[in-house]
C-alpha cells in the first residue's frame, strides 16, 4: 500500500500525532519517525524496518528543555550538548517517568538523545510538541538514504516523506556515551571525534569494537547494499568502482566520492553513490581506501560494516 506524501510540517505533524510512521530529513541522513511516547507507533518503526528488538533508537528533541525531560545531565553532559543542534548524539542516563516508550531505549537504562540541525526538522518536532524517535529511514542493514526518492524506493512506497531536500552531511551522527567524567564514541558520525575533542577541550575515548550494543549503530553488519563490497582496493573486470580522490582509469562503473580528496564531500556523497553503484545490479563494489582521519573515521566506520560478512 502506498501513501501520499504530507505537503507540509502541519501534516507531517498531524500523521505522527495520530501515532503513525513519517520520514522526515535531517542534516545527517532522513530519519523514519514516529512518536516516541507511543509504543505502538514505536513498534511500528522496528516492524517497518525489519530492525532487531534489542537495537535502541536515538530519540530527536526540538530544544534542549526536551531532551532534559528523558535524561539526567551531568555538568559533563551539559558542556557536550553546547554543540547542539548538531550531528551528535548523547547516550545519557534516563530520567525515571520520562515517558518514552521502553522498546526506544531496547531494555537500557539509558538513552541516545540529539537535537538536529535542519530546520524542517526542528519545525516539524516543534509542530508535534514530542520527542520523535527516528533511525534511517531505510531497511534495516542497509544503506541510509539521503533523498526522499532513496526513501520512497526502500520502502515501495509504503512510509510518507516529508521532503526536505537533500542531506548536507550525508552520514549519521555521532554517538557519544557521557560518563562521570569522560566521553566515548560509541560510533563515528559526521561530527569528527577530532572536532568535539576540540570544541570542548577534552579527550574523547573510542570503545572496543566488540563492546556490547549501547547505541544504534554498532552491529557488525549494517549500511550495507546488495552487492558485496571489497575495501581499500583497485577494481576488477566486472566490478564497479568506489573511488576517492586521484583516481586510476577504470572501463567499469565508476563514482568517485570526492576527486579532491576532500572528506566532507566524500561524506556527503557516501551513501549516495553507493545506492547509485548499486542500482546498476552489480555483484562486487571495489573501494579505493580513505584517509582514516577526521570524517574518514565515520566514512571507513560505515564502509566496514557495509562490507562485514552477512547473517
Amino acid at each position: 500500500m502506498t501513501h501520499s506524501d504530507p505537503k507540509t510540517v502541519e501534516d507531517a505533524a498531524a500523521l505522527l500525532r495520530a501515532g503513525q510512521l513519517c520520514a522526515f530529513a535531517t542534516e545527517t541522513v532522513y530519519g523514519l519517525g514516529a512518536d516516541a511516547t507511543n509504543a505502538d507507533a514505536v513498534l511500528s518503526i522496528y516492524e517497518t524496518k525489519g530492525r532487531p528488538r534489542f537495537n535502541p533508537l536515538i530519540i530527536h528533541c526540538a530544544d534542549l528543555a526536551m531532551a532534559e525531560t528523558l535524561a539526567e545531565f551531568s555538568p559533563l553532559a551539559r558542556r557536550a550538548a553546547a554543540l547542539w543542534p548538531g550531528p551528535l548524539t548523547l547516550v545519557l542516563p534516563v530520567r525515571l517517568g520520562n515517558g518514552l516508550a521502553d522498546v526506544a531505549m531496547a531494555g537500557l537504562d539509558t538513552v541516545a538523545i540529539r537535537i538536529p540541525d535542519h530546520p524542517l526538522a526542528l519545525a516539524l518536532l516543534a509542530a508535534v510538541g514530542k520527542p520523535l524517535a527516528a533511525p534511517s529511514a531505510n531497511p534495516s542493514g542497509r544503506l541510509s538514504p539521503t533523498t526522499a526518492f532513496q526513501v520512497r524506493l526502500g520502502f515501495d512506497g509504503r512510509v510518507p516523506v516529508l521532503d526536505g531536500g537533500p542531506c548536507r552531511a550525508g552520514v549519521e551522527s555521532t554517538i557519544v556515551r557521557v560518563l562521570e567524567d569522560q566521553l566515548v564514541q560509541l560510533r563515528a558520525g559526521a561530527i569528527a571525534r577530532h572536532d568535539i575533542e576540540q570544541a570542548l577541550g577534552l579527550t574523547v575515548a573510542v570503545a572496543d569494537k566488540d563492546a556490547a550494543v549501547a547505541a544504534p549503530g554498532m552491529l557488525v553488519s549494517h549500511y550495507a547494499p546488495n552487492a558485496s563490497l571489497r575495501l581499500d582496493t583497485t577494481p576488477k573486470a566486472g566490478e564497479a568502482y568506489l573511488a576517492f580522490g586521484k583516481a586510476q582509469d577504470f572501463a567499469g562503473p565508476t563514482r568517485n566520492l570526492s576527486p579532491s580528496g576532500d572528506l566532507h564531500e566524500a561524506a556527503r556523497n557516501l551513501f549516495a553513490m553507493l545506492h547509485e553503484l548499486d542500482g546498476l545490479g552489480t555483484d562486487m563494489i571495489a573501494v579505493a581506501p580513505v584517509p582514516d582521519r577526521g570524517l574518514g573515521e565515520a566514512i571507513n566506520d560505515r564502509l566496514q560494516r557495509a562490507a562485514a560478512p552477512r547473517d
